[in-house]
């Protein structure tokens, strides 16, 4: 599915299927951060939770581990909820020798867990660029990765202001790889997505955005590259009304691995990505 228009996505894409699961939380946020079901013992999380969007409080003694990568300070999630909803376990996310980061899901103890970071500040207008290592474009159907701002409390409701670099087929084997997603400002107007099939040449590969007042440039280019060079995938979104369809707001971002509804990998294997950088160049530098 090839578009740059506004359009119903496949079942999997809607928002109410990527939510998470509203069971305990007053005040759901979007699809990724949406009503936390945590187990007794980690309902004390961090008040960092809160400044990260999640929306659950914290006791000092769970304080949540903290990771340094691409020069930024980040967050490691733990505990259970959507999207999925999925446990989410520290120990499948680490920095190699290299300060190379690893997002595993795992199975351990009869369990699948996924991997999510957060970034600790906001960031604005500017070109966001992330590299990775691993074959993407064979991930299984339930997979997903997920490179994308997310907007906190204060900045706007569910399904509001994200931008997001998804690779997921959503659980169907017939849909695109690609997933470019701009979410509007304004509550109750429908996301764009631009979704793509591609294959990688190799295991490496670079995903940005370039997000400006006026629009967002999505691109996928074969390896690691700082030129344009080897582009398989390329969107411009440009609304004709910004200000409700593109957010004029800083949002951290955040990074995850995940298992759609849930679900089990369907050949039962585990899934690891290494995300060799992240680089964010600020608008006008």
């Amino acid at each position: 599915m090839n578009t740059d228009t506004n359009h119903d996505l496949p079942e999997p894409t809607r928002p109410e299927a990527r939510q998470r699961t509203a069971t305990n939380d007053a005040t759901p946020r979007t699809g990724r951060r949406r009503g936390l079901s945590l187990p007794a013992t980690c309902r004390a999380m961090t008040l960092l939770g809160l400044l990260c969007g999640i929306g659950v409080w914290a006791s000092p003694a769970a304080a949540a581990k903290e990771i340094v990568f691409g020069g930024y300070r980040w967050t490691v999630r733990s505990g259970q909820g959507g999207p999925g909803p999925n446990v989410w376990d520290e120990q499948n996310v680490w920095l190699d020798a290299a300060t190379n980061l690893h997002l595993k899901i795992s199975h351990r103890d009869g369990r699948w867990s996924c991997a999510e970071i957060t970034l600790a500040q906001r960031l604005g207008f500017g070109r966001y660029e992330f590299r990775t290592t691993g074959r993407l474009d064979r991930f299984d159907d339930n997979v997903v990765l997920g490179l994308f701002n997310y907007p906190t409390r204060d900045v706007g409701p569910d399904a509001t202001h994200e931008i997001d670099i998804e690779f997921a087929r959503w659980g169907e084997a017939r849909n695109p790889m690609g997933n470019f997603t701009v979410w509007p400002v304004e509550a109750g107007l429908k996301q764009v997505t631009h979704s793509f099939p591609f294959v990688l040449g190799g295991d490496d590969a670079t995903h940005r955005f370039v997000w400006s007042r006026n629009e967002v440039r999505f691109q996928l280019l074969e390896g690691l590259r700082d030129d344009d060079q080897h582009e398989l995938a390329r969107w411009d979104y440009r609304p004709a009304e910004p200000t409700r369809y593109l957010s004029q707001q800083p949002m951290p971002v955040h990074l995850n691995l995940w298992l759609f509804r849930g679900r089990p990998p369907k050949d039962g294997q585990e899934v690891e990505v290494v995300i060799r950088g992240f680089k964010f160049i600020p608008a006008g530098q």
